[in-house]
């Protein structure tokens, strides 16, 4: 066993030592915790409480000790009464030595109240006298046997031997009140009377009761304040901080936060409106959601489907979007360009002619910025618009909108709007030249020409003129057919329109010993289009082949269905929609006009239907307004058609296009030629 004293004994003492302090210490950090959870109005309450408990105790306490102090007096009062009431009759009794006649009276005043513990009656040197219950034995002279009692006597009574006094002490049987009564007859010092009574039964009760109904009080008090504080705490503080919790999370944008509380009247109704309010809030931020994620949708599709390249940058310069069009320009499709500073992207022309507005952006320097950029091979025009974004305050720079439009397309047709003017200007001053000298010298030597001097005159002028016409022709046509005017569309038996075109240039093919031919079936079905804007379609290509075609050369007109074949295939029945027993796609009818002439270059081809394109800018061999192709392509494509070409040097050149049946329907051609403008312009971009 291990002794009291040993060195375990005491490491083990001083371990549970250690330890109270540690518990002590955790009891008072989770006290602090639990009291830091409460709201101050909560602590305010329950501080007042706690001080009004406190006051209510303090008087509780005050009064019963005011109980008992008045207890306790009463008792006195009655013992000093007794003792006064029994001295004076006794006092004359003990001056002439009545004894037999004192214990009389003291037996009778003995029996005459019960709340008498004892009487003493002593003489001057405090040797007790008379007893009761207890008795002196009388004295007897010279008696060796006699027994003698004396009472210890206060000492506060021998200073004031005059006045009686009374204290009280406690016994096994109770509290008893002593009194001691001095006994003075004529100015002579008899002795002492001392009482010794017990305390008011009835005063003693009433005590009692009073003591425990105030203790009652009290305890009920403070029953009633515990009862209060956890009412409070189930009824006021725990909603509250739930209330508080559930705003706190609405604030921090929870708004799926509920408070599911069992509470009835107002607090309920407190409640059930935070979870009414909460399920709107729900309500509207799922809606707002909806709402901004279709508006960044519809933005996205926006940007994407722009014609104009756009690219988004953050506050450092940084790539944050880029739609189709900006990564085709700069051919940074396939590439996730997210993050990556812009200027390193770009091709080093760019870069540094952009470097300047970006940083002068960056740091707050302007607003916005426009400049105009040429970069690569074959070289294309940008013209690129910067413009700074900011917050709702104006104040804090979010980022750059960057828009990229190419201009190629524009330059090139201001050219070629220049070339064409230049032409347009030259070929009108030419036979406006040749009109004004012929006609200008048959004004003035009109006596001295020959009639066949003024026919060749005139023949040169009425030439001239045919020329100007087909000029302005021209450009009215070009403009009608941009104009976006609806074109009206009936059967056309186009077997009648091919002859008549070949009639007209019969004579010129035979001249340039060209041979035409039509290779066309006389029973093909009509077609649907416009006879006038067909006619200047094959007069414009079938012209255009025979001035190009070398002598001995061939035009062949061709002009069949396509496809040649429509294979039919049943639906399946067990579609629930309206359909028909079989399906098959309707033909177009295919227009060729071939030659065998000089053919057209690779790089002519790319351009050839181009406003104001004219191959003979380069060959320089015929002469035009380089308007012809642009208009066929216009008015095939008015039929809901487009124009194809194959060409070989040397070899000749192929244009086909394809024209709908009769039994088309009209709307869908009209829907076919809008789709079909918009691709060019899109095209032509």
């Amino acid at each position: 066993m291990t002794k009291p004293n040993s060195p375990l004994t005491k490491q083990s003492s001083l371990g549970q030592e250690d330890l109270l302090p540690e518990e002590s210490q955790n009891w008072l950090e989770k006290i602090n915790l639990w009291w830091a959870e409460f709201s101050l109005q909560t602590k305010l309450l329950a501080i007042t409480t706690l001080v009004v408990s406190l006051m209510m105790s303090g008087i509780t306490f005050f009064v019963l000790n005011g109980i008992q102090r008045d207890a306790g007096m009463n008792d006195t009062r009655y013992a000093r009464d007794l003792g006064l009431l029994l001295s004076g009759n006794v006092t004359e009794l003990v001056a002439n030595g009545k004894d037999k006649e004192l214990a009389n009276v003291a037996e009778k005043f003995w029996r005459s109240s019960r709340s008498l513990r004892y009487i003493f009656f002593t003489d001057p040197k405090g040797f007790i006298s008379l007893g009761i219950p207890v008795s002196a034995t009388p004295p007897v002279v010279d008696s060796e046997f006699q027994l003698s009692r004396r009472l210890q006597l206060p000492s506060e009574l021998k200073k004031r031997p005059q006045n009686p006094l009374v204290r009280q002490h406690s016994t096994p049987k109770g509290q008893v009140t002593d009194v001691f009564v001095p006994l003075i007859w004529k100015g002579n010092y008899l002795g002492v009377l001392a009482l010794g009574v017990y305390p008011n039964a009835e005063a003693l009760a009433s005590a009692a009761l009073s003591r425990e109904v105030t203790v009652a009080v009290f305890i009920s008090i403070w029953v009633l304040v515990i009862l209060g504080a956890v009412f409070n705490a189930l009824t006021i503080t725990r909603p509250v901080k739930e209330l508080l919790r559930g705003v706190r999370e609405i604030a921090g944008g929870n708004f799926r936060s509920r408070i599911s509380l069992p509470m009835r009247g107002e607090l309920g109704e407190l409640l059930n409106g935070f979870n009414a309010m909460a399920s709107q809030l729900e309500e509207y931020d799922a809606a707002n959601i909806e709402e901004l994620t279709a508006a960044q949708v519809k933005q996205q599709s926006l940007i994407a489907t722009m014609a104009d390249g756009a690219i988004l940058l953050d506050e450092k310069g940084n790539i944050v979007l880029a739609n189709p069009t900006a990564k085709r320009l700069f051919r940074w499709e396939g590439r996730n360009l997210e993050g990556q500073e812009l200027l390193s992207e770009l091709p080093e022309i760019l870069a540094n002619e952009l470097h300047s507005p970006i940083d002068s952006l960056l740091n707050n320097i302007g607003e916005n910025n426009d400049l105009r950029c040429n970069f690569g091979e074959p070289a294309r025009t940008l013209r690129i618009v910067l413009q700074s974004v900011r917050d709702s305050s104006g104040e804090s720079l979010k980022g750059i909108a960057v828009t990229v439009q190419d201009l190629t397309r524009e330059v090139e047709l201001n050219a070629a709007q220049s070339r064409f003017i230049s032409n347009v200007s030259h070929e009108l001053r030419t036979p406006l030249f040749n009109i004004k000298s012929y006609v200008e010298t048959l004004y003035d030597l009109n006596e001295q020409l020959s009639e066949d001097e003024k026919k060749e005159f005139l023949g040169v002028a009425n030439a001239e003129t045919d020329r100007l016409t087909r000029l302005v022709n021209d450009v009215l046509d070009l403009s009608r057919l941009e104009s976006g005017r609806s074109v009206k569309f009936s059967p056309i038996d186009l077997h009648a329109a091919m002859e008549n075109i070949l009639k007209n240039y019969k004579l010129n093919a035979e001249e340039k010993q060209v041979y035409l031919i039509l290779d066309m079936d006389e029973s093909l079905p009509k077609i649907l289009g416009n006879w006038d804007l067909l006619l200047q379609v094959l007069d414009n290509l079938v012209g255009n082949a025979l001035k190009f075609s070398n002598e001995g050369g061939k035009l062949i007109l061709r002009a069949y269905t396509w496809p040649d074949s429509c294979s039919a295939s049943p639906i399946d029945h067990n579609l629930s929609a309206p359909h028909c027993e079989l399906m098959t796609p309707l033909p177009r009818l295919r227009i060729e006009i071939a030659d065998t002439g000089c053919g057209i270059s690779q790089e002519d081809q790319q351009r050839i239907f181009d406003r104001f394109y004219r191959v003979e800018n380069a060959v320089h061999t015929e002469v035009g307004t380089g308007l012809g192709l642009s208009i066929v392509r216009g008015i095939i494509e008015k039929h809901g058609g487009k124009i194809e070409m194959a060409s070989e040097k040397d070899l000749g050149t192929t244009f086909w296009f394809d024209l709908p049946l009769e039994q088309a329907d009209a709307d869908e051609v009209l829907l076919q030629a809008e789709r079909n403008a918009n691709i060019s312009l899109i095209n032509s971009r």
